[in-house]
């Protein structure tokens, strides 16, 4: 039977290996807090638009994280960030034009009621906020997340996020629902993820806490990207927020425009979010996150508690978050994400068809997952294989990374400026890969 993998442990270093020069360097400040990636970690010197550059020299083509979305040092994001820096930094106690600018322009990207916007740091500091936000509105405590959730580090987040703890086991008031895909639901996965997320609910309620809050990133990326069929996350969200529970769309993947046919994630299933959180890709590498929410829930919070992020929305984010909203819109990059996307995800179902370890290949636009099998011809996730597939595409040449249950599945998630050649370059690196 396959293991259960926490997403820290995928394609990681192991630090008990110990290591020379930079490793031991980097193992000695950080300690057992550090994560690598690769079992032989990479020193990075330079990085532009999908590439990246290493020590050596070796350039390397990047499919691993969605930080940079708009393309690693994208000089319109570098040139805002250092004109502004130079001109002025502070907190949002004051009023700077620029801070506003970019609100209203990420606004108009959001569903019309969330007209509130609270800037943060990062995507654990969005989802914490969001969390307290829908315990104050709905009186509730209970909390419901996928199996292989993951959503952030702060203590509140961590608590959901299953994939992200080790020994732990759940508390009492976070209640898990399987991934929706197939292998749980069959052919009616609408269907089956309501009864699910309904008997989740029912669950909390058993146990006195309520529900307050489904968080699901939607595209359910930790758990190995279910994005199809488009439209099946609505049921479960209705059934939420009929029962006085609040929906949060984790938008910190899948927002941005990444999955090509929509700019976030919970368009594709015509839902209307009580909050949105999101992070990484906001600011192309520069720290940035926030969560926007209907301005009579932030009040409910706020009647209580209140909130202040010293950094949370500063002049410098707001340019490089303003910065990333044109660059997506002048080079049209929500397009290229479904027309590169769809070339890409043709080009590994082709694959797929003629190898018995490539058990399926889901997403959409370019956030896509690949699942990776035994090679008895069962489908059942290979979690060594994968490991052993990720290091032939590092030595073609190209990064890629692991998620879901098992940790058999490749996120595929490369910078929204990809070309057609580069993404033929991932299809040939992939099919030497599994062949080999």
């Amino acid at each position: 039977m396959s293991q259960v993998r926490q997403i820290l442990d995928m394609n990681a270093f192991d630090a008990s290996l110990g290591g020379e020069g930079p490793v031991a360097r980097r193992l000695d400040n950080l300690g057992a807090a550090s994560v690598l990636f690769y079992r032989q970690p990479i020193e990075m010197v330079a990085a532009k638009g999908a590439w990246m550059e290493a020590r050596d020299g070796t350039r390397y083509l990047d499919f691993y994280n969605n930080v940079p979305s708009v393309g690693h040092s994208h000089p319109a994001v570098v040139a805002a960030v250092s004109a502004q820096i130079a001109t002025l930094n502070t907190n949002t106690r004051y009023l700077v034009g620029i801070v506003d600018d970019y609100l209203e322009a990420l606004k108009a990207k959001l569903h019309i009621e969330l007209s509130n916007v609270v800037m943060t740091c990062s995507g654990s500091e969005a989802n914490d906020l969001a969390l307290r936000v829908a315990r104050a509105v709905s009186g509730k405590h209970g909390i419901i997340v996928t199996e292989t959730a993951y959503h952030g580090n702060t203590a509140l987040v961590t608590e959901a996020s299953p994939s992200a703890l080790k020994r732990s086991p759940l508390p009492d008031h976070v209640v898990t629902v399987p991934a929706p895909g197939s292998a749980a639901y069959g052919e009616d996965i609408a269907h089956g993820f309501h009864a699910s997320v309904v008997a989740a609910m029912e669950t909390l309620e058993a146990r006195g806490h309520g529900t307050a809050a489904f968080l699901a990133d939607s595209i359910f990326s930790s758990d190995g990207i279910f994005a199809d069929p488009a439209g099946f996350l609505l049921p479960a969200v209705q059934a939420v927020q009929e029962a006085g529970g609040l929906y949060i769309a984790d938008e910190v993947q899948p927002g941005f425009g990444r999955t090509g046919d929509a700019f976030w994630g919970y368009e594709r299933h015509g839902i209307a979010p009580d909050i949105v959180t999101m992070g990484k890709p906001m600011g192309n590498g520069f720290p940035m996150a926030g969560m926007a929410a209907r301005p009579e829930h932030l009040a409910a919070f706020c009647e209580d508690v209140g909130y202040f992020n010293t950094f949370g929305g500063n002049p410098v984010a707001a340019a490089a978050g303003l910065a990333v909203l044109r660059v997506i819109d002048e080079e049209g990059l929500q397009d290229n994400a479904l027309r590169v996307g769809a070339h890409l995800k043709a080009g590994l179902s082709e694959i797929a068809a003629g190898s018995e370890r490539v058990t399926d290949v889901r997403g959409a636009g370019l956030f896509l997952g690949v699942d990776l099998g035994a090679a008895d011809g069962s489908g059942a996730p290979d979690a060594g294989y994968t490991v052993q597939v990720i290091d032939r595409m590092r030595a073609a040449g190209v990064l890629i990374g692991a998620a879901g249950r098992y940790g058999a599945t490749l996120k595929v998630r490369p910078p929204l400026c990809l070309n057609m050649a580069e993404a033929d370059r991932f299809i040939e690196a992939f099919a030497g890969a599994v062949k080999g």
